[in-house]
């Protein structure tokens, strides 16, 4: 009978101490959360401000290298002309000297072929002088846009660390607190834990009774079944919510 009540005492101290545990583990990740709450969305919002200064430096990139591709356009269509003028100098001085009208007829298809290059080359590089500007104006608004977004990232990176700075010690020992009580969780009960944590929205996944009801749901709990909680001899579910049920003092005992 006295080695029953030992395996008994040693059973309900096992589940106690699961309890107290997956508890401890729950108060350590409430403070951690309030820490990153207390950042807010710095996080994210430094991280939007840092992409889009990314894509504005590769916009901006882009945009300097089509307008030295243009310019390097223009410049071929300037040589295309003078290459033309040459030719049409030449054949006209040619046409002075034909021995018949064949030959005559000839250099002109060729003068006229010639001023259809210079103009092809002339509307050529007007396409390409309008689009320097249209890209050079969009340079400009997207180097402006980048310096507001890089001071907008400088002060939100400020705050940010300014948080961090003064957070840091604290969510440091509190993470080596987690890993340490973390390893003392069986795992099957550290697996439940992180999947109802992940469930719900305020990230409590063991709660204690308030006012004779679920900490987490709020909704009543059968005297009985409070009774079962406060003795610690089992891990109790709430049935509404799943969230994990301990006694408020389960710490002091």
């Amino acid at each position: 009978m006295a080695k029953k009540e030992t395996k008994t005492e040693s059973v309900t101290q096992s589940i106690k101490e699961r309890l107290q545990n997956i508890y401890k583990l729950q108060l350590i990740d409430s403070e951690i959360d309030r820490i990153k709450i207390m950042r807010g969305e710095l996080p994210l919002e430094v991280r939007d401000l840092e992409d889009e200064i990314e894509g504005l430096e590769t916009r901006i990139k882009n945009l300097e290298s089509e307008v030295e591709n243009s310019k390097s356009q223009i410049a071929e269509r300037e040589n295309g002309k003078k290459e033309a003028e040459a030719l049409i100098a030449r054949y006209t001085e040619q046409q002075n000297n034909v021995r018949n009208n064949r030959e005559y007829d000839a250099l002109t298809k060729e003068v006229e072929f010639q001023n259809l290059e210079i103009e092809l080359c002339d509307k050529k590089i007007r396409e390409h002088t309008e689009d320097i500007e249209t890209k050079s104006s969009l340079i400009s608004e997207s180097k402006i846009k980048f310096d507001e977004r890089y001071k907008d990232l400088e002060v939100k990176k400020s705050e940010l660390n300014k948080i961090i700075a003064e957070t840091q010690k604290e969510e440091e020992k509190l993470n080596k607190e987690r890993e340490i009580i973390a390893t003392k969780t069986e795992p099957r009960l550290l697996y439940a834990y992180s999947r109802i944590r992940n469930n719900v929205l305020n990230k409590m996944a063991v709660v204690t009774i308030e006012r004779d009801a679920c900490g987490g749901c709020f909704n009543k709990i059968p005297p009985q079944r409070q009774l079962d909680i406060k003795s610690s001899r089992k891990i109790i579910p709430c049935e509404y919510c799943g969230r994990i049920l301990v006694d408020p003092e389960i710490l002091e005992n």
